[in-house]
Formats: C-alpha cells, structure tokens, sequence
C-alpha cells in the first residue's frame, strides 16, 4: 500500500500535531508527566484499563482459524465439491439413497484435514510459548528505578530510556535527546535515518508528513544511534503503526510447493469442467438425464486422486514430527518440502557458528606488547557508557574486574557519553579523577586511526606517521587472522574547556593501542557443515564482522570459499 493512501486514512495533524509541537515544558505540564516514571499501581492501573501494548493484527490466531485453513486446502476443496455433487446424485436423485461414496471421501478429507490442523496448532501454540520466553523488553522508569520489562506492559505516561539498538515500543515524545537518529524505513521507506529533537521548530499547521514530526518516535522503529528519554502517548492500535495495521493485507508469498498444488488442483478443476459436460452430452443420447449425469459424476471422481490430501498431509506430518525430536517447530506443514528442497544455505556467523561467548584475549599498546593501561582505559570506557551494552563491553568489565580494576572507579566520575552509532562505529565517555578530563575512545580500528593525530608509548606522545599507521593496520590484519576481532583505544585529556560535549570533539586524539576479542566456533559447526554439503548443500555465511575473522572461523568449521563479498 502506497504512502498516500495510508496518509488518507491516518490524520497526521489530529493524532500527533499537539504533542508533537508542545514545547517541552507545555509538555510535561499539561498531560502531568511525573519524570521520576509511573508508580507500579498507577501503570497497572493504566494497563487493566487501556489494555496490553499489542497490535490486534500481530495476536496469536485462535483453533478455529487453522482448523478451516487446514479443510479449505485446494484438493480438499475439490473433494467437497464432489461430495456435493454426490448428495445431489446420490441421495436426492436416486431411487434408493447410497451414502458409501460420500462417507469414503469425507473420511479421507477428515483425515487429511485433522492430521494437517493437530500438527499445525500443535506447532504454532509451542512458538508461541517460545516468542513469549524471548519476548522483547524495553527499559523505563518505574518508582524512580530503572526497570525492564515486556514491550506488552508498556502503558500510557511512562518514561522510556532508549540507546543505539533499541526498539520504540510505543509511540513516544521526546523530553531528553542527545545526538538521537532514528530508523523509520518500516513506515516510511526512507533509507537514512531521521534526527530526533527535544523541540520542534515546526507549526501545527506545517505538519504534513510522518518525516516532519522531529519529536515523536514511533512504535516499530528503531534507534540507530545517541540516546534519549521519550514518555509514551500512544500504545497498542493507537499508535501510527497500529493505525496502518489492517491496511497491511499482503501475506507470504506461495512457495513452490503451494504454486505445484494448486496448479494440480486447478488442472483438476478444468478437466472436469471439459469432462463431465462431454460425456453427460453423449450419455444422453442413449441413456436417462439421471443416468448419464451420474456416470460422469463417476468419472469426475475417477479422475480425482482421492488419497492424495491424505498422502500429502500423512507425508509432512511425519516429517514435522521428525524435526520436533531435533527440538525443531515446523509452524507450516508446506515448509517441510521447502526445508528438503533446499541447496543454498545462508547464515549468520556470531552465536550460529560461533559459541557467542566473547573473551577478551590481549590488550597491547601500539607495537602490539601486552600494556594494562590499555585494558584500563578500556574498561573506564565500557563501565561507565550508559548505551546498549554488548557482548564486547561485558567481555571488557569481566577482564577488568579480575584484574582488580574495580578500585580504579572510586577515582573517577562520569562527566558526559558520547553514544555509540553505527556509522561512526564508535563511542566515548568522558570522565574524570578530580584532577583532569579525559575523553576515552573505542572503536574500530580505521573509524579510530581517522581521529588520531598522536600515539602514545608508554606515556610518551608523539605524532603518529604514515609508517605507524600502517604497522598499526597489520597487527590488527594478523590478530584478525587468528580470528581475533580487534577494537582500538584512544583518549584525549586537552577537554578541560569543553562543556557540552559533541561527536565534533571526537578529533585530535592519542591512540593508545588495541584489545583483541576471541569468539570461539561451535563444536557441532563443522560436523553440521559437513552434512549440509553431503547433502548438496552449499553453505553461505552473511555477517557484519571484520573479512579476516570470518574467514579464519570458516576455515576452521569447514566452509573454504575462494570469494569474499565486501561493502565499500
């Protein structure tokens, strides 16, 4: 559905042009906004009137659905219509009524269809217990404590903390923001994303389009990076997304296995169509109307593989049940004939092929020798950035703390954070002893060499040179091929002047060296990749990490490929 036409049935202005054009002072005052966050019994309260934060659309389907899309399946259909055909001849027609015909073929469209529904209710109820064990969570402020909980239990009024990575779990205005940028492609298609602010310079009257509101987020997007505070003003169906909801009609495409079924089907259908007026037409020359149409009722169903729904349905639930003792939900009995007729196999690499359980292995200066001042600056970082934590940052604090670094932060205070974000693909936190300021850097190694102009050696800090750069680039290729992924450290301490503190700070700075994390592949990867290629299988990895680690990891699982596809 076009951009248009949902801009026809969702008035922009009316549902967000107040709230989004208040100041926010007008704000918090006049829709009472507690900034300390929502009492437990006035958010429980809020919930048992206004309900859960959920889309109708996106609620699990009740019994009876799949039970009638189990017994409309295209043979079924066939087969009921041959059942009516037969009443008609069977029963109301004949002399003395048979009912032999119509109780085999409603027993194998029975059978067919309960074999079908059981296995597919059974399927989809088991991932539903899964989708609400690893339910999304957001975290707000409830009792002026930082809690997480269940996206469904977000209610009206509450203050919602969000970071590079987060989902917007409701619709929000934003009271705090600090370099916040926002993904909307999901609504609005647009690639890049939108900057979100505190205030607004636009009018209610110019508010025109999703993009213009620069201080609402949306339910269904996502923070790209920065971090901010938003308090709710829309849950559930009366958020934009849960507006265009039922406008959303279009469903999965039909695999293969779906097009060859209803290809026979209709093939069916056309032959007896062409057949049975034919032979009734030359039947009826010799015989009763009565006698003739019953025969070519009997050829209709001669032509039609009456055990084929049964066959087919018996067929894939053997295999659903299979897949169950591998610990594996089929939801759709059709995906059993596309699992088989797989040949290309794309995965994701970290906590697929590899155990997901980041270790920091080596913290080294810039000549690439062991240095615990790299470690602690790496760990001042990770410890004090308020953002989405990552494996990385909990591998960093661990390392730390058994190095006996936790003393180290009675000394220092946190003064500021620059978030973390996707395309610089770094973060700083600014701290300081009492004494001096210091802004503490990590990164990637090339978004970390483009901001440093020194290098420091041991507490001596001279200009980094072309020559440096380049045996800085080569540690860091040689950790990578031992499957190493490597960050790089730097800080700045010239900041004493600095109040607020912008991504723009983030330049003129001493790098300091390299920390080097291993993720180790699966015991079971290379025995399943072995299988997968006897099987005819080819085995794709699509990943966002370094080349050199990728490629270190699946020569150790077994995938050897000549090619590797980077973006530039």
């Amino acid at each position: 559905m076009s951009n248009t036409t949902i801009k026809d049935e969702v008035n922009i202005q009316k549902l967000y042009g107040l709230e989004a054009t208040l100041s926010k002072e007008d704000f918090l005052k006049k829709y009472r906004i507690n900034e300390n966050g929502l009492s437990s019994e006035e958010a429980n309260e809020k919930i048992h009137k206004l309900g859960l934060n959920e889309i109708k659309q996106a609620k699990p389907r009740k019994w009876y659905h799949y039970f009638l899309e189990s017994l409309f399946s295209p043979f079924n259909c066939i087969l009921l219509g041959i059942v009516a055909i037969l009443i008609y001849t069977d029963i109301y027609l004949a002399p003395t009524p048979s009912y032999a015909n119509i109780l085999v073929i409603a027993i194998l469209v029975s059978a067919s269809t309960l074999l079908d529904f059981f296995e597919e209710f059974r399927s989809n109820k088991a991932a539903e217990k899964l989708k609400q064990m690893v339910a999304t969570t957001t975290t707000v402020i409830r009792n002026g404590q930082k809690i997480e909980i269940p996206i469904s239990q977000v209610t009206l009024g509450d203050n919602v903390l969000l970071s590079a990575g987060s989902m917007i779990p409701a619709d929000l205005r934003i009271v705090e923001a600090k370099d916040l940028y926002v993904g909307q492609s999901s609504l609005t298609g647009e690639s890049d994303s939108v900057k979100k602010n505190v205030e607004t310079e636009l009018s209610l009257e110019n508010l025109d389009t999703l993009s213009d509101l620069d201080t609402i987020c949306f339910m269904g997007t996502n923070v790209i990076s920065g971090s901010a505070k938003g308090i709710v003003i829309k849950t559930a169906d009366s958020t934009y997304f849960g507006k265009v909801a039922h406008t959303l009609t279009t469903g999965k495409p039909k695999t293969a296995f779906q097009k060859g079924i209803e290809n026979i089907s209709r093939l069916l259908i056309r032959f007896m169509l062409i057949m049975i007026p034919i032979v009734f037409l030359l039947n009826a020359w010799k015989h009763d109307i009565i006698t003739a149409f019953t025969f070519a009722v009997a050829i209709a169903i001669g032509i039609t593989p009456l055990l084929l729904p049964v066959i087919l349905s018996s067929s894939l639930s053997k295999g659903a049940v299979r897949m169950s003792k591998k610990k594996t939900i089929v939801k759709k009995l059709d995906s059993i004939q596309n699992f088989g007729a797989m040949d290309i196999l794309c995965t994701d690499k970290t906590g697929t092929l590899t155990e997901d359980k980041i270790v920091l292995e080596k913290y080294l200066d810039i000549h690439g020798k062991e240095d615990l001042r790299i470690l602690k600056h790496a760990f001042l970082n990770a410890y004090f950035q308020t953002g989405l934590k990552g494996n990385i940052d909990e591998a960093v604090i661990k390392r730390g703390l058994e190095n006996n670094m936790g003393n180290v932060l009675e000394n220092y205070q946190k003064i500021d954070e620059i978030p973390f974000d996707f395309s610089r693909r770094r973060l700083s936190v600014i701290v300081s002893d009492g004494n001096k300021k210091q802004l503490i850097t990590k990164g990637a190694v090339e978004e970390i060499l483009s901001i440093c102009t020194m290098i420091d050696e041991k507490g001596v800090v001279s200009p980094i040179t072309k020559e440096i750069k380049e045996n800085i680039r080569k540690i860091s290729k040689e950790l990578n091929e031992e499957g190493l992924r490597v960050v790089a450290v730097c800080q700045k301490n010239e900041i004493h002047e600095i109040e607020h503190f912008e991504i723009s700070d983030e330049k003129n700075m001493v790098l300091l060296g390299f920390i080097g994390f291993l993720d180790p592949p699966k015991q079971s990867a290379k025995e399943s990749i072995e299988k997968l290629n006897h099987a005819g299988i080819r085995v794709i990895v699509l990943t966002g990490d370094n080349a050199e680690v990728t490629r270190c990891i699946c020569n150790k699982v077994g995938i050897h490929s000549k090619n590797i596809v980077t973006r530039k």
